[in-house]
């Protein structure tokens, strides 16, 4: 039977026809072209189905709320619903489309020079070019304004050294986007993956995110021209406006994830028969499923108000620390209790709650941890900051 997204409060009715229609595209594309492999690429350490990217790009939904430059131009909560639908598929799917449009097309549409942005976005969106972003390092995540990597002026251009690392996509990348510390502040870079001296290794033995690439990123003495450098930001404001693009889609893509297994712990239930009734007719699996149902639908409420307030111009960075502490956070326990209700054959593939639940442990990472986004709502809310000496 297909997949029926759960939509309690009637949130369909506050959608325009026009993001309906871009969600039940992306749905049906997830449905009919990628749920049929993801399994064989998932048993394949960092495979990603390469083979859909033309596709994927066909549909507009690299840089999907980016205007001109060949971008599709669709509103937040457009761009939001495709997030959810990729992620209901993977969360390395959406990782994918993530880090192409808010880690790689955002930075070069915002703080670029004209000629980098007609040299790149028209590529990017097509799929014809691929992109990275290199932020994290080794010994820096939380705190990416301790990075070690630098960059030295050298007449018109720059000299690169260091090593990033849990870079998606990054073998495969025709160019990334590399944040370096400089003698005044941190500078964004496009790096070209033929420039010498500049190397990506794929990163083994993942237990989650297992359809998708991770890589690290090596730079020695990499010659970066000055045109190649971005040129209207300076400083951690750059990689965290990425960063706060990324979260964004994420608070989405979480609820994507909580469907998926939230929709087959129902059908599981309903069919799975168990002391001669189904298991859906016991009081524990009642309440597991109303527990899911209810926090997925503060969850769906809670990102649909994101969107229109970033469509407002309103969005503060803090409230999507909110979103996308909570939402991973519920998405999480929801493919953890999903995974229980299917008792032993919650660990095998032909199901997708243990896929979702080790991705998710991921995706509670990256790009902001659990608790550093608990801590960015603390000092919203306190005026203290408690992650600072």
């Amino acid at each position: 039977m297909p997949f029926e997204a759960l939509d309690f409060y009637r949130i369909d009715d506050d959608l325009a026809s026009e993001e309906r229609l871009v969600r039940d595209t992306v749905r049906a594309f997830v449905e009919k072209e990628f749920l049929p492999c993801v399994v064989e690429h998932v048993r394949q350490d960092g495979s990603f189905p390469f083979e859909l990217v033309p596709k994927i790009a066909e549909l507009g939904l690299f840089g999907a709320n980016l205007q001109g430059y060949g971008c599709a131009g669709m509103n937040s909560v457009a761009y939001g619903l495709i997030m959810q639908e990729l992620e209901r598929g993977d969360s390395g799917l959406r990782s994918f489309a993530s880090v192409q449009g808010g880690l790689v097309m955002f930075p070069i549409h915002t703080y670029g020079s004209e000629e980098q942005k007609e040299r790149w976005l028209p590529a990017l969106a097509q799929g014809k070019a691929i992109g990275c972003f290199g932020l994290t390092e080794p010994d820096f995540g939380s705190n990416p304004g301790g990075m070690l990597t630098r960059a030295v002026r050298d007449g018109d251009r720059w000299i690169l050294n260091g090593t990033k690392r849990w870079i998606t996509n990054g073998t495969i990348s025709d160019v990334a986007v590399v944040w370096a510390q400089t003698e005044n502040d941190i500078q964004g870079f496009l790096v070209k993956k033929d420039f010498d001296g500049f190397e990506a290794r794929d990163m083994k033995g993942k237990f989650s995110l297992r359809g998708s690439i991770t890589s690290e990123l090596f730079l020695q003495d990499v010659a970066v021209p000055e045109s190649n450098r971005l040129p209207n930001v300076s400083g951690l404001k750059g990689p965290l406006g990425c960063l706060n693009q990324a979260r964004y889609g994420i608070a989405w893509g979480a609820v994507g994830a909580a469907l998926a297994c939230f929709d087959e712990a129902l059908r599981y239930s309903k069919e799975r028969i168990i002391f001669d009734r189904p298991l859906a007719g016991f009081q524990l699996a009642q309440q597991k499923l109303a527990w899911m149902a209810t926090e997925i639908t503060k969850a769906q409420l809670l990102v649909l108000r994101l969107g229109r307030l970033k469509d407002q111009g309103k969005l503060h960075h803090s409230m999507v620390s909110m979103a996308k502490m909570n939402n991973v956070d519920i998405a999480l326990r929801i493919a953890r209790m999903a995974r229980d209700m299917l008792g032993a054959n919650g660990i095998v593939d032909d199901y997708c709650a243990m896929r979702h639940m080790v991705n998710l442990e991921t995706v509670r990472t990256y790009e902001g941890t659990h608790d550093i986004h608990t801590l960015i709502l603390g000092r919203e809310l306190t005026g203290l900051a408690a992650f600072e000496g």
